[in-house]
């Protein structure tokens, strides 16, 4: 989950790049950047394939996100994570369990805004492409992280002109391969605190956790 919470967050709140020297790659993430933060709020609904090739993986699924600020609420793969900016809630509905935890004190806790400062120096961007074959407002560009963690490599697809990322690619270094898609992209929605806290009377019989 860790890996499909950090790329959605990337689709949908592209940092700065600051370490590049690709200046017209670095242009345009700043102006997806400066664009997502002026909305105050988004939906976005996604599909995306898990594929190893040795192994003979191809795992296709769905989730949406929806976010305010710091507060989100990201459903997929049968997992439900709820924060509202203080505390962090993370259902399983396999298990019907639901953990808490205080979002300071979760390693995996990564808000947008942390996310936009963190990234910050964590990247390396290139343009591969100002323009596709079928489409001349969509660019492609690829990121190379600083510190090889998890995964070796991202590319993004960039809509120039609506400033969104259309989709993300990402490979681990395991050989495993994850395409996301966004397939519907909603800004400054109606949003209220409830959406982004957990309502165990909507879950009957639900165990709860509580690691704080």
């Amino acid at each position: 989950m860790r890996n499909l919470f950090i790329a959605i967050m990337i689709i949908v709140s592209v940092p700065v790049f600051s370490q590049t020297k690709d200046a017209k790659a670095i242009q345009l993430l700043d102006e997806v950047s400066a664009k997502t933060k002026s909305y105050k709020s988004i939906r976005a609904e996604f599909s995306y394939t898990m594929e190893n090739k040795q192994a003979k993986i191809n795992e296709v699924k769905t989730g949406t996100l929806t976010l305010s600020g710091d507060k989100y609420s990201l459903k997929a793969a049968g997992q439900e994570v709820i924060c509202d900016g203080k505390t962090i809630w993370t259902y399983l509905k396999e298990s019907n369990e639901v953990q808490i935890n205080d979002l300071d004190n979760k390693d995996e806790s990564l808000t947008p805004s942390k996310l936009l400062s963190s990234y910050n120096a964590s990247y390396k961007s290139k343009m591969l492409k100002d323009h596709s074959p079928t489409d001349p407002n969509e660019a492609t560009i690829e990121l190379i992280p600083n510190v090889i963690k998890n995964f070796t490599k991202a590319v993004l697809v960039v809509d120039k002109v609506k400033k969104q990322v259309k989709n993300f690619i990402l490979y681990d270094k395991n050989g495993n391969v994850f395409t996301y898609k966004i397939t519907k992209y909603q800004t400054d929605i109606p949003v209220t605190a409830g959406d982004f806290t957990f309502d165990k009377t909507k879950f009957p019989g639900v165990e709860v956790i509580d690691m704080r």
